[in-house]
């Protein structure tokens, strides 16, 4: 990333999401938290026409499928088992980040449309010429998806859990609108955290003390080791967000005793809040839930924001007032015979999505019109 100009690649954003910036790219290289050992090589795209930049792709040659959220280890699983191999494959999409977003970069005008096709067509050559065994393009927006609607393109969908803004005046007023039990235990749940004791503290890239970054990192490193998970993003990485984002970078700190006792780091932009790492000095009743949740809610409303994302799976979210959010993925396999198996799975998987997205909503925490 860092041979592209940042003034070329951030002038192709269509919008203020900070996983797309130069800045949030780079730093993921610079900080060390992107290592071959670790399964990700670099390879941003770029499309150019008369020597200028007029599209690009966040682009990796992944030799694993680590840190990516669409999961694909069945496919690496059968591709081993016929004597084929799976890796390395292109991925595009943003490291370690489950968030929807642009994956198709170009120029906003009449063209834009043309470069992404080309941009897509781009991709399947570069998998033949490279003789990779596949292209998977992650977590993209409808606009970039209609250059994929076609074959070889495999399309996928997943469910997610976001939280809207419904105009909601306070936390209160979000509360009104759940059923009474829905209401009476999340009121128990943030009862349990104040009543032990814990404070909050809402803390910006731009205000982070110098001091907090290391504990704020330990903590994250402490979940993912707990899960028997490599941490790979490093604490240089989480400076360089709060120096480079700024205001766009927010860390829930949970206090007591004077101590950091839990955090949750998020990142957001003008529409939105997203939820990224979290991580607690021990395990309290509700805590997890206040730090990663409920802060975030009432951070939006204080902030205005329309939209909390806090993360990939997690169907006990919905309980707590976020709803299934439906989002998109499409993978190309070279292997002709593998495409077309992959192809049939993913007929029944959709079937299977349809059916549990429908079950979803029958059992949402808020009260319904008669």
């Amino acid at each position: 990333m860092s041979e592209i100009s940042a003034a070329d690649w951030d002038r192709l954003r269509a919008d203020d999401q900070p996983f797309l910036a130069h800045a949030f790219l780079t730093g993921l290289e610079s900080s060390g938290s992107l290592r071959a050992e670790f399964g990700w090589t670099p390879f941003p795209l770029t499309l150019q026409l008369d020597g200028r930049i007029v599209g690009a792709a966040p682009a990796y040659l992944k030799t694993n499928s680590h840190g990516e959220f669409v999961f694909d280890w069945a496919w690496a699983r059968a591709f081993d088992q016929h004597g084929l191999r799976y890796y390395p494959k292109l991925l595009i999409g943003v490291p370690y980040t489950p968030v929807c977003g642009q994956r198709l970069l170009v120029e906003p005008g009449t063209a834009a449309a043309a470069h992404r096709q080309a941009l897509a067509r781009g991709l399947l050559q570069l998998v033949d010429q490279q003789r990779l065994s596949s292209a998977h393009i992650n977590f993209l927006p409808e606009i970039d998806a209609a250059a994929f609607a076609h074959d070889p393109w495999l399309p996928r969908g997943d469910l997610q859990f976001h939280w809207h803004n419904a105009g909601y005046r306070d936390f209160e007023d979000f509360l009104d609108r759940f059923s009474s039990k829905k209401r009476k235990n999340l009121r128990a749940e943030r009862n349990q955290v104040s009543r032990a004791g814990i404070e909050y503290r809402w803390i910006h890239g731009d205000q982070m003390p110098a001091a907090l970054w290391p504990q704020i990192h330990a903590l994250y490193c402490d979940t993912f080791e707990e899960k028997g998970n490599t941490p790979a993003l490093t604490v240089a990485f989480f400076r360089h967000l709060g120096q480079s984002l700024g205001s766009g970078l927010l860390a829930i700190t949970a206090w007591r005793g004077g101590e950091l006792f839990a955090m949750a780091l998020c990142l957001r932009d003008r529409q939105a809040l997203y939820g990224r790492y979290w991580g607690c000095r021990e395990p309290l009743p509700g805590l997890h839930f206040e730090t990663c949740y409920y802060q975030g809610i009432e951070y939006c409303l204080a902030e205005g924001l329309q939209r909390f994302e806090p993360g990939a799976q997690g169907e006990h979210k919905l309980a707590r007032g976020f709803l299934p959010v439906r989002t998109r993925s499409v993978h190309h396999l070279r292997h002709p015979d593998f495409r077309r198996a992959v192809r049939q799975a993913l007929d029944q998987e959709r079937k299977a999505m349809r059916s549990y997205e429908e079950e979803l909503w029958c059992h949402t925490p808020f009260r319904r019109p008669g």
